[in-house]
């Protein structure tokens, strides 16, 4: 199975969801200066199938409009502000397209955890077209984006159309199956709440060899424990506390 490649220890969770609008720009941005090194975001499809950055099914959390992001064009996703909900300081900040997060990685030499968070019934579609365009803009001498979902088939898809890449088996509860999920999925990472975590868990997670990532940990105390179970890595809104304790 393909490597995820060095991981560090703080993950910024959609960017730096405590200090900017989540899944924007502006966010990455703020999770590169406060120090991460390592970016996760959530992609979805627009009515005409383009990859954006949003977690939600429908636009109103997070922008200023309502409805359902699936029957939203990217013309009309164009026209959205998706960072006055968050702050008057972010007024104006735009949807982007996967590329656009992608491109501006890149451009701060950051490490992507690509979430697939396909609207209902278009989980092997948004796989399929949000690897490609990873694939177009990823450099391959680059280590590739960490690939995960909560969905299996989006990730049966992300084996079958980038086996190089890397997964991340991404669970709430760990399903009684679970052996069978990363036997046929054959994923790099577990990546789980921390939430249900305890000791004797992470122990047995860690012991398929598999490094183990918790989400979403936003404090310190919390993660140093996580830390001391094994955890290899945590996803945080609020990545400068946890960094603080990360070493």
């Amino acid at each position: 199975m393909p490597s995820p490649g060095p991981l560090p220890k703080v993950i910024g969770h959609r960017g730096a969801a405590a200090h900017a609008p989540e899944n924007t720009l502006a966010g990455i941005r703020k999770a590169a200066a406060l120090g991460v090194r390592m970016i996760e975001f959530d992609a979805k499809l627009t009515a005409d199938g383009v990859p954006i950055l949003m977690h939600d099914d429908r636009l109103d959390r997070t922008t200023d409009a309502k409805g359902p992001v699936r029957e939203m064009t990217l013309a009309c996703v164009r026209t959205l502000d998706a960072g006055a909900w968050f702050g008057p300081a972010f007024r104006g900040e735009p949807v982007p397209t996967l590329a656009e997060a992608l491109d501006l990685c890149l451009s701060l030499g950051l490490s992507v955890n690509l979430e697939i968070k396909p609207c209902p019934g278009r989980a092997v579609e948004t796989a399929k077209v949000a690897l490609a365009v990873a694939h177009d803009t990823w450099p391959a001498d680059r280590p590739p984006p960490l690939v995960s979902s909560f969905e299996r088939a989006s990730l049966e898809t992300a084996l079958r159309v980038a086996p190089d890449w890397p997964r991340g088996f991404l669970f709430d509860r760990l399903p009684k199956d679970w052996m069978d999920h990363v036997a046929a999925l054959r994923p790099a990472t577990l990546n789980t709440s921390h939430r249900r975590l305890t000791a004797a868990l992470a122990k047995q997670l860690k012991a398929t060899g598999l490094p183990l990532l918790a989400y979403t940990v936003n404090d310190p105390k919390r993660a140093r424990t996580l830390f001391g179970w094994g955890v290899d890595a945590v996803f945080s809104d609020t990545p400068d506390a946890i960094l603080a304790v990360a070493d």
